[in-house]
C-alpha cells in the first residue's frame, strides 16, 4: 500500500495536519496497520520535496501549533493517476504456510499437525473478524475490510485443506529432490 497515495488521498477533501492524517487514516482503514506519526510526517516532507503537496500555514487551534498541508494541483494529478491504475495480480506468490509445510518436512518435522494448528489460528482470526464486522453500529468501511480479509482467510483454509489432502505426494516428491 502506498503511504503516500493515501495521504494525498486524504488531502484531497481538504488541507490538514499530520496529526489529523493519521486519526483520519486509522479511521478510515479501520483493519489496516496504523500509520505511525513518524511514517505520516516523513511521508509528509517527500510530498512536499517532490511538489505534491505544499504547506498551507500553521494551525493552534488552543493546542501545540501544528504545520497545515494541502495537495497541489500536481499531487490532484498524481492521486488520479494512482488511483485509476489497474493493480495488477502479483507475479510470484509467496506463501508462508507453504514454505513452512516444506520445511517441515525438509526437517523432519510434522507437517500436517502445522497445518492444524496453523487452520486453528486462522479460524480464530474469522471469529475476530466475524465480531468486528456484525458488531452494533459497524460502519460499511469496517464491514468490508472484514469482508475482504475474510476472503482471504477462507482461501487459505481452502488451500490447507487441500495440502493437508495432498501432504504424502508433496512429501514424496521434496524428499525425491
Amino acid at each position: 500500500m502506498s503511504t503516500r497515495h493515501i495521504l494525498l488521498g486524504l488531502l484531497a477533501s481538504g488541507p490538514s495536519h499530520g496529526y489529523d492524517l493519521k486519526r483520519r487514516h486509522d479511521e478510515r482503514f479501520p483493519q489496516a496497520r496504523p500509520l505511525a506519526y513518524g511514517q505520516v510526517y516523513t511521508t509528509l516532507q517527500r510530498l512536499v520535496r517532490d511538489g505534491l503537496a505544499e504547506v498551507g500555514g500553521t494551525d493552534a487551534d488552543g493546542g501545540p501549533e501544528r504545520t497545515v498541508y494541502r495537495s497541489t494541483p500536481d499531487g490532484d494529478r498524481e492521486l488520479a493517476r494512482w488511483a485509476a491504475e489497474i493493480a495488477p495480480p502479483a507475479p510470484f506468490v509467496t506463501n508462508e504456510i507453504f514454505t513452512k509445510v516444506v520445511v517441515a518436512i525438509l526437517g523432519g518435522g510434522d507437517p500436517a499437525a502445522y497445518l492444524r494448528a496453523q487452520r486453528t489460528a486462522h479460524l480464530a482470526r474469522m471469529r475476530e473478524l466475524t465480531a468486528v464486522k456484525t458488531a452494533s453500529g459497524a460502519d460499511l468501511a469496517t464491514v468490508l475490510s472484514a469482508d475482504y480479509a475474510l476472503n482471504h482467510l477462507d482461501a487459505d483454509l481452502r488451500w490447507m485443506n487441500t495440502t493437508a489432502a495432498r501432504l504424502s505426494t508433496l512429501t514424496a516428491e521434496v524428499d525425491a529432490a
